[in-house]
C-alpha cells in the first residue's frame, strides 16, 4: 500500500502513515513536548546530514580546526575554531549559532560553511549549546555569553582581535545571537536574562542572522498544522511552560523589543517561502524605528523557485551564493576587508 495519496486534483496528501504519526504526536502534546521534540529532532538530524554533505563540497582546502575546545563547564561547553592556515593574525572573530529549532542541530552540520567563511580571513568560532527538552530557555544564550567571554579572554592565543567581532546564527541560532547582542546593547535587558555582557558594544561590529524566529507574539501565525504543532512543542519544550504566550517569559524572548539604537549594524535574510518570514518583517520594522544600519537580502513572494527556511545553505544554488556574496561585503565593511591585504 502507498504511503500517499491524490487526489484528482493531482496534490499530494499525506498517506496513513503520515496522518497517523502527526496523530500522535498532536496528542503527545497533551502530556509532554518531549515525543515531538525527539521526533522534530530526529528529522532534524537526518536534514542537517544533507546539509552538511553540500557544505562539505564547497569548503575550500587551506584552512585549520580546532574542534570541541573547552569553554566552561558542562558536557555541551565546547566549540570549534576554524581559522585561515596560512594567515597571520590578530584576525576578526564571527561566532555563528547553529539552528535547530532549539532542540536539534549542531555545530558539525555547518562544519563546512565555518571553513568557508574562514578561508576569507576571518576566525570562525561555532559554540555547542544545550539542547532542549533537556535544557531551557535561556541557558543556550547564556552558554554563547559564555563561549563569546572564552574566546575574547584567549585572544592572543587563538589569534583573535577582540576589538572585531561578529555574532551570527541561522534559525533558533539566530534567535540566540540576536538575543546576545540585545544583551550587549541594551541596558537592563541582560538582568532580564542573567546574562551578563560578553564584550562591549564598540567591539561587537556586527550581528547576522538568517531565517530566525525572533517574536514570541507570532508564534501563532504557523501556515499548516504541522507547522504550528512544531511551533508549539520547540517553545514548550525550550520554555518548559505550556503556557508560554502568557507567560512574562515570552516578554524577554521577542527581539523586537529590546532593540536600541546601539544595536550593531545588522545583515538580516530569509526565504520568501520560509514559514518564519514574518519574524523577519518583525526585526526589520523595529530596527528600521530605532535607525539601526540594517542590510537585507529578502526575496520576492512571486520569487521561483520558492526559498524555504534555510534556503542559504543550498550552495549550489544561485540564491545561496548571492547569500554569500552579500555576507561577505558586510563582513568585509563591518570588520576590515583581509581580502585586500598584502
Amino acid at each position: 500500500m502507498s504511503n500517499d495519496s491524490t487526489t484528482g486534483d493531482a496534490t499530494p496528501r499525506p498517506g496513513w502513515r503520515g496522518r497517523t504519526a502527526f496523530a500522535l504526536l498532536r496528542a503527545s502534546l497533551l502530556v509532554s513536548p518531549r515525543p515531538a521534540a525527539l521526533a522534530i529532532r530526529t528529522v532534524f538530524a537526518r536534514t542537517g546530514a544533507q546539509t552538511a554533505r553540500v557544505l562539505d563540497r564547497h569548503a575550500p582546502s587551506g584552512t585549520r580546526t580546532e574542534r570541541d575546545r573547552r569553554y566552561g563547564e558542562g558536557p555541551d561547553a565546547l566549540l570549534d575554531v576554524h581559522r585561515p592556515a596560512d594567515a597571520e593574525g590578530p584576525l576578526p572573530l564571527l561566532v555563528w549559532v547553529h539552528g535547530g529549532a532549539f532542540v536539534g542541530g549542531t555545530k558539525d552540520e555547518l562544519a563546512g560553511w565555518f571553513r568557508l567563511l574562514a578561508s576569507h580571513g576571518y576566525v570562525v568560532a561555532a559554540p555547542r549549546y544545550s539542547l532542549a527538552p533537556g535544557h531551557r530557555y535561556p541557558t543556550p544564550v547564556r552558554q554563547v555569553a559564555a563561549a563569546v567571554r572564552h574566546l575574547c579572554a584567549h585572544a592572543d592565543e587563538l589569534g583573535i582581535d577582540p576589538a572585531r567581532v561578529v555574532l551570527a546564527g541561522d534559525s533558533a541560532g539566530a534567535h540566540i545571537a540576536a538575543q546576545l547582542a540585545a544583551v550587549v546593547t541594551t541596558p537592563g535587558y541582560g538582568d532580564q536574562l542573567a546574562v551578563a555582557a560578553p564584550l562591549t558594544a564598540d567591539a561587537l561590529r556586527g550581528v547576522v542572522l538568517a531565517c530566525g524566529p525572533y517574536d514570541a507574539r507570532l508564534a501563532g501565525t504557523a501556515s499548516s498544522p504541522a507547522g504550528a504543532l512544531l511551533i508549539k512543542a520547540t517553545l514548550w519544550a525550550y520554555t518548559g511552560r505550556r503556557d508560554f504566550l502568557e507567560h512574562p517569559a515570552a516578554r524577554t524572548f521577542s527581539v523586537p523589543d529590546h532593540v536600541t539604537p546601539r544595536f550593531p549594524a545588522t545583515l538580516l535574510t530569509v526565504g520568501n517561502a520560509d514559514p518564519l518570514a514574518a519574524h523577519t518583517t518583525a526585526l526589520l520594522a523595529a530596527l528600521d524605528r530605532e535607525g539601526v544600519d540594517v542590510r537585507t537580502l529578502l526575496w520576492p513572494p512571486d520569487h521561483r523557485p520558492a526559498l524555504g527556511h534555510e534556503y542559504q545553505f543550498a550552495l549550489d544554488t544561485d540564491e545561496a551564493q548571492a547569500f554569500l556574496a552579500r555576507l561577505l561585503e558586510f563582513l568585509g565593511d563591518g570588520l576590515g576587508d583581509l581580502r585586500a591585504r598584502p
